[in-house]
């Protein structure tokens, strides 16, 4: 008999002990010990095929969480209902129910929605609170301003809002449109200061056509100070019926137009501003700053 004759038998021997062992029911450190095995790939060729003896099975602690997962699922409960009762993950939940049907939506969509803004009502008045704490610490900062600041400021909000002379078309004249009325306030302060007279103060209102248009001319002369009945004919933006405003609330007034009368020296004045402030900022800074 050859060496790999004999190596062979000997292997089938081992084979059959091992087998009839593994059907007495030992475990595997018992064949290792009782058969002097010490290597598991030659320990795993020799119980191929042979299941281990049941009270080798160790018992899954997720077994009966699974099977109560799936009985709460066909309950018709959601992924987070069921993490809720049973502390688990939301992945394991999916893998042990992927497999039955989705429950029926028993919400319309509407009432999901309206859930879900209540959950998020506490965190959003968390944010409020905070946005209004940063807004009064920022206002709190700025303390008066000088007449140079607000000169300055004014230049800047012109040529940011206000209409703007084109090499193509010579228009040298003051026209300043804003809805907001924290831009119109600090504009005619600016005027103000530049001593512009009102009687050089043309105003008139910019709005849609199915907007209040009387409440907001009497909304824009209490804010400026004007009869709104001395304004010049409001101007109405009119749409087709497919349009969808989203500026419906009482707080839309429109537009109001501020043009000031002679404003050829004023407009120069602001465009030559202007660009000295664009270039006191190139200019290079020497030194710290603080």
């Amino acid at each position: 008999m050859t060496s790999t004759t004999s190596k062979y038998a000997d292997f089938e021997n081992l084979r059959e002990r091992a087998v009839t062992l593994r059907r007495e029911g030992l475990s595997r450190r018992q064949l290792r010990d009782r058969l002097h095995v010490d290597n598991n790939d030659l320990l795993n060729r020799l119980l191929e095929g042979e299941p281990p003896p049941e009270w080798t099975k160790r018992p899954n602690a997720k077994d009966d969480l699974r099977a109560r997962a799936r009985e709460l699922r066909l309950e018709g409960k959601t992924y987070d209902q069921i993490q809720v009762e049973l502390g688990c993950s939301k992945s394991s939940i999916s893998q042990w129910v992927r497999d039955l049907p989705k429950p029926e939506r028993k919400r319309s969509r509407e009432e999901a929605s309206e859930i879900a803004r209540r959950g998020w009502e506490p965190t959003m008045r968390r944010r409020e609170e905070e946005r209004r704490t940063a807004k009064s610490a920022a206002a709190a900062e700025i303390g008066a301003m000088s007449e140079r600041e607000l000169f300055l400021l004014g230049v800047g909000l012109y040529w940011a809002e206000g209409t703007k002379d084109k090499p193509h078309a010579r228009r040298e004249r003051v026209t300043f449109v804003n809805s907001d009325p924290g831009m119109i306030r600090v504009f005619t302060a600016w005027l103000d200061l530049l001593d512009i007279e009102p009687a050089r103060r043309k105003y008139y209102v910019m709005i849609h056509e199915t907007a209040d248009v009387a409440a907001a001319e009497q909304y824009w002369g209490g804010l400026v100070g004007v009869d709104p009945s001395t304004f010049n004919k409001t101007t109405l933006k009119r749409h087709s019926p497919r349009t969808n405003r989203k500026n419906v609330n009482d707080d839309y007034h429109g537009c109001l137009v501020i043009q000031i009368l002679g404003s050829a020296d004023l407009y120069r004045r602001i465009e030559g501003a202007w660009c000295g402030i664009v270039g006191a900022v190139r200019t290079p800074q020497t030194g710290s700053r603080t």
